[in-house]
């Protein structure tokens, strides 16, 4: 059963560290309530409003929070890598509250049961605009992931969500996903749909032949009086993380001496603030935090993680302050800045959870949501079948949902081992409810969803997992590139983080028995990344897991066994709690 207006602000009266001073609108009514939960005060001259990695959900949504989020090195049990109880502790938070259930997976069926669901682009309009209101001159930022993710984004080419930033009112983004459409329509979108609207910052794209700037470092803009500089740093690693033929002709890179060169240069210009929007991921900007000078503030994405706090980070040049602002549109970041004398004196921070039964949806976000998806609306809405056990996908080893993923690949193409890849976005399901194609598309929906079967030896198994490992946990940040650890089904494995690159994977078996490194075995997979699986007539992994699951007995997929590695030599840790 949802909760009320009254009895909903009353459970949150107690989250004042997530900005949301709620007790004395209990008794109001919906508008009142809804202004009154959302009433941050004004701080400052400059205030910039920052949401990352929506992944094309238009409407509101479940998501659940990680319950392994594993920090190595000097990252072990700092943020982000603090989940449930430890990050609820750090942030000031009680349980059993609606912000307790926003920031982690704490009790997430019922939670998600009583305060419903989060998210959507309607009720995340009215808050950009009651705040944009409440704050003269303050700027959306956006920092990027927003055009994929969803089954209308990919059928639209992104044009439902182009068309729906520019009606949330966006100033400013820098991208990752976005460049999974082909530098063609990236450029097609940037210089014609947001010419004069929105502005697309990257300093760290260039063209491979002469290094010629892709898009512009960095806009300056004069808020409040005050001088700004946005600088953009897209996802460094596009062309390793994504298949590199998309971007064949652009290079990337986290361009640490040229972002220094690109601060220096706007400093010059007289920016009295100045912003990074990036998409590193939160352990890249905290390193990067602590050795760039001059930037105030880091606003990041890719690493999904919903952190109520800037982190402060000491450099030569002073501090800089880091944040995260999660994902799917769960939450909207407010930074406001106070400047005395030229510089940053004093700063407010809050990552507000866009509950989306207590926000009244904007009227034209809405008209054109559902203008949007009209055309797709019965393929959208066709029923696959009903899950009895909770799906889910974040944490770092594995989630129903890939679970699923996996299973479907084994049985439909006889496969004895599936890989499946650590993405991090995707909606969950509560039990009992129905898996539509939407929801289906929402883990699936790639440009290339290619399905493969491969025979590999169990040497080329394990080196493959070694390689992801130290994507994830190697212990210097700029080696990681985001996402968690490949899902595997059929295989079981011991994994120790701590460990270095190639020693990090042990104990592989299948059916209880030893992996045979010179054996091959029959492994389904999708997502590749080489050009040549594009044109090899692979079928598109949606095509295999929805004939999986409706071929499922009684039209019910029965609560997933989550295969998930032995983990060792890490003992208690804030980002894997016992």
């Amino acid at each position: 059963m949802s909760l009320g207006k009254r009895e909903f602000l009353q459970a949150l009266g107690c989250a004042s560290a997530a900005g949301l001073a709620l007790g004395r609108h209990a008794e109001a009514d919906a508008a009142t309530a809804q202004r009154g939960l959302y009433d941050i005060p004004r701080f400052g001259q400059v205030s910039l409003l920052h949401m990352t990695d929506c992944h094309a959900q238009l409407l509101p949504l479940r998501f659940r929070e990680p319950s392994v989020n594993l920090g190595v090195g000097t990252m072990q049990g700092q943020p982000p890598h603090l989940v449930g109880e430890a990050l609820l502790k750090a942030a000031g938070l009680r349980p059993g509250t609606p912000a307790a259930h926003a920031f982690t997976h704490l009790d997430f069926e019922r939670a998600s049961r009583r305060y419903g669901r989060l998210g959507g682009f309607a009720h995340l309009a009215t808050l950009v605009k009651m705040l944009k209101a409440s704050r003269p001159g303050a700027l959306l930022l956006d920092g990027g992931d927003t055009w994929q993710g969803s089954a209308t984004a990919l059928w639209t080419q992104a044009q439902d969500m182009v068309d729906a930033s520019k009606a949330l009112g966006v100033d400013v983004m820098t991208g990752h996903w976005e460049f999974t459409y082909g530098m063609q329509r990236v450029k097609q979108i940037v210089d014609k749909d947001f010419a004069g609207r929105i502005d697309f910052i990257a300093q760290n794209v260039r063209t491979a032949d002469f290094g010629d700037p892709v898009f512009p470092p960095y806009t300056l803009r004069e808020i409040n009086g005050v001088p700004v500089a946005l600088i953009g740093q897209a996802f460094p690693y596009t062309p390793i993380a994504n298949p590199r033929y998309f971007v064949a002709d652009w290079e990337f890179g986290i361009q640490e001496s040229r972002l220094q060169e690109v601060v220096d240069e706007v400093r010059g210009k007289r920016a009295q603030l100045v912003v990074l929007l990036s998409h590193n991921g939160m352990d890249v900007d905290l390193k990067l935090a602590g050795r760039v000078r001059g930037i105030d503030a880091i606003l990041g994405g890719h690493t999904h993680d919903g952190v109520p706090f800037a982190v402060p980070v000491k450099n030569p040049g002073g501090t800089t302050l880091v944040t995260n602002a999660g994902s799917n549109g769960k939450f909207l970041g407010v930074m406001d800045f106070q400047l005395r004398d030229g510089r940053l004196a004093d700063y407010r921070y809050r990552l507000l959870p866009v509950f989306s039964n207590q926000l009244v949806p904007d009227p034209e976000m809405a008209a054109l949501i559902t203008k949007l998806r009209a055309p797709f609306a019965a393929r959208l809405a066709e029923p696959l079948a009903v899950t009895d056990g909770l799906l889910y996908r974040r944490g770092n080893f594995n989630g129903s949902w890939d679970q699923l993923v996996c299973d479907a690949l084994m049985q439909q193409q006889g496969a004895e081992i599936a890989f499946s890849p650590g993405f991090r976005w995707g909606t969950s399901l509560l039990p009992g409810e129905t898996i539509t194609r939407e929801l289906m598309m929402d883990q699936l929906a790639i440009t290339y969803p290619h399905a493969t079967v491969s025979e590999l030896s169990g040497e080329a198994i394990k080196t493959i997992l070694e390689d992801v490992a130290d994507n994830l946990f190697n212990p210097d940040p700029y080696y990681q590139q985001g996402g968690d650890m490949v899902r595997v089904g059929g295989l079981r494995y011991t994994i120790a983080p701590n460990e270095k690159m190639g020693s990090r994977i042990s104990d592989l078996r299948l059916a209880g028995k030893p992996l045979d490194a010179d054996k091959r075995y029959k492994v389904a997979g999708w997502a590749p990344v080489a050009e040549a699986a594009r044109d090899a007539g692979h079928k598109p992994v949606w095509d295999v897991v929805e004939a999986w699951l409706r071929a499922q007995s009684g039209g019910r997929v029965a609560a997933r066994r989550i295969n998930t590695p032995e983990v060792s030599g890490l003992g208690e840790q804030a980002g894997m709690p016992r």
